[in-house]
């Protein structure tokens, strides 16, 4: 069993900086999955960055060159270090994992991806961002 205890978050103007962060509780696998997404209001739950064990990180077009992902293997902890953020950021930030490869594509179809959440088995409780205009 793995549990994920989101911290950080908070409220920020436009063009500033914010990170979060995920403890990882529980079992430990030997390839693995950590993810995180948003979801704002009125909107569907989007996956916005994963790290695969491996430390292949994958980050959707969106955020690329904003958002930086990473892990602290000795302490379990996922981050998410965001800069530049704009009002359309405004989320709550869920971190999420599971076991396996982050994404896998084979002769043309893509049997994991890490922005399909149905991939994942394990959730934090998520954090809210706020950016300010």
């Amino acid at each position: 069993q793995v549990r994920l205890v989101e911290s950080g978050g908070g409220s920020v103007q436009a063009g500033g900086s914010l990170n979060v962060s995920c403890e990882v509780y529980g079992n430990a696998y030997s390839t693995y999955c950590l993810g995180w997404f948003r979801q704002g209001s009125d909107k569907d739950r989007e996956g916005v960055a994963a790290i695969e064990s491996d430390g292949t990180t994958s980050l959707i077009e969106s955020v690329k060159g904003r958002f930086a992902i990473s892990e602290d293997k000795l302490k379990k902890t996922l981050f998410l270090q965001m800069k530049s953020l704009k009002p359309e950021d405004t989320a709550m930030y869920y971190c999420a994992a599971h076991v396996g490869k982050c994404n896998y594509c084979s002769g043309g179809y893509c049997y994991k991806e890490f922005t399909r959440d149905s991939e994942y088995n394990y959730w934090g409780q998520g954090t809210q961002v706020t950016v300010s205009s």
